[in-house]
């Protein structure tokens, strides 16, 4: 069963009631999108434009390696070494740090986008496998997106795909090869002759044309030199790819699709170029009653400089407007108040910086360190459910010695889940 057809535990919200309203988004899961097509009918460039309007996270197995390798953490660290060595990383490893992404707080609050399972590759898991692990992700996709695309047509444009060998760009046969752009040429001006009479200024415009299509083909001329064809861009390991494609995996993913909910499947026509395909599915999301991710904004930038001697007052006055999203729109103030959201959740109550000053949903909060304001921006739900914002509550045990007061705190901190600090400590 889809989410979609799972019944929702608030069904109806007073949209007019500010807490109401904020509570249920922070408890609806964000929206989730897998994209399914043939090698190369691009997948990825939809998912970015994606990624990018919706705010939801690409995972993608060379994302996460860059990340880990530039965050230099223990794994980025391992990964670097095997590259280094000239070692491919294995596919297993490559599932488990997808995993791992799919299954953060990051995840959780800004939903999700696939292109990469399955996999023709099947070392690791197979076919059916990788299908299974999408199925019984905790947050299973919303949106499945099918490019559905001929063999012949994606075959060719594909094989007449070339790479730039310095800056690895992409360019397509109608961006690089002469003919074409000859021939595109040439049914434009049929076309604008026919659409025009004899008018002023006709010249003109033909000369106008004349000189752009003279730049764009030296740009042509200068970029020919250095494009080559990168193998898996040759039609005949193209048409292999499809095949094993059509044999190995479209089955199964037939199967997904006829299962998944039809109002929230989306099927797209992989000739259209990618700038309509992307607002295709735009248009089809406006009317699905889903909810984008809701971004943090840092309200203060490097440049500005602000005292955190002020009053609170004085300083949510000023932060109130700071990057307004809209003229005379201020942001209004927390419930926290100054006090750090973060902390606050973990039973200690510390002050809010100015310069660590955010906004989610139109209010302001303060956070108290670099830490704390890199766990609030990775997903802020689970720091502002209720019940909080709760101070902490403080017990004070004495007693003479060998009275059993460390027993006794020892025995409360574990049933209300505190912490036991001594004079020692």
């Amino acid at each position: 069963m889809t989410s979609q057809e799972k019944i929702e535990e608030y069904p109806f919200v007073d949209i007019f009631n500010e807490d109401e309203a904020e509570k249920n988004f922070m408890l609806s899961k964000p929206v989730c999108f897998v994209i399914f097509g043939k090698p190369g009918v691009g997948k990825t460039t939809l998912a970015r434009h994606i990624a990018q309007e919706w705010k939801c996270i690409r995972v993608e197995a060379l994302t996460i390696l860059e990340e880990h390798i530039t965050k230099d953490t223990e794994t980025g660290v391992m990964l670097q070494s095997m590259l280094f060595s000239g070692q491919s990383i294995p596919d297993e490893l490559l599932i488990k740090l997808m995993l791992e992404k799919l299954n953060s707080l990051e995840i959780a609050h800004f939903g999700y986008i696939i292109t990469e399972i399955p996999t023709l590759a099947e070392d690791a898991l197979t076919t059916l496998q990788q299908i299974a692990l999408i199925k019984n992700l905790d947050l299973k996709p919303d949106i499945i997106i099918n490019i559905k695309c001929p063999d012949y047509d994606l075959c060719q444009r594909v094989s007449g795909q070339r790479q730039h060998s310095t800056t690895g760009y992409i360019y397509t046969r109608e961006q690089w090869d002469p003919e074409v752009i000859e021939s595109r040429r040439k049914k434009k001006k049929e076309a604008h002759k026919e659409g025009k009479g004899d008018e002023e200024g006709e010249e003109e415009e033909e000369q106008e044309e004349e000189e752009a299509f003279i730049a764009e083909m030296q740009v042509v001329a200068e970029i020919l030199q250095h494009l080559v064809q990168r193998p898996e861009d040759y039609l005949e390991n193209i048409e292999h790819i499809v095949k094993l494609y059509k044999d190995m995996i479209l089955q199964a993913l037939e199967e997904i699709m006829a299962e998944h909910n039809p109002q929230y499947f989306i099927e797209l026509d992989g000739n259209l170029p990618p700038e309509d395909l992307f607002t295709i599915v735009i248009e089809r999301l406006k009317y699905l009653n889903l909810r984008r991710a809701a971004v943090l904004t840092k309200l203060q930038s490097a440049e500005e400089e602000m005292n955190d001697a002020m009053d609170n007052d004085e300083l949510f006055r000023t932060l109130a407007a700071y990057k307004l999203i809209a003229p005379r729109y201020r942001w209004q103030r927390s419930r926290w108040g100054r006090s750090c959201p973060v902390t606050l959740k973990e039973g200690n109550i510390y002050p809010g910086m100015a310069d660590l000053s955010v906004s989610f949903l139109g209010k302001m909060y303060c956070l108290s360190s670099e830490e704390t304001l890199k766990a609030f921006s990775l997903n802020p739900r689970p720091y502002l459910l209720p019940p909080m914002p709760a101070p902490p509550f403080k017990v004070f045990v004495f007693g003479p010695p060998s009275s059993g007061k460390t027993t006794l705190c020892n025995l409360l901190a574990k049933y209300y889940k505190g912490k036991v600090t001594t004079s020692s400590s």
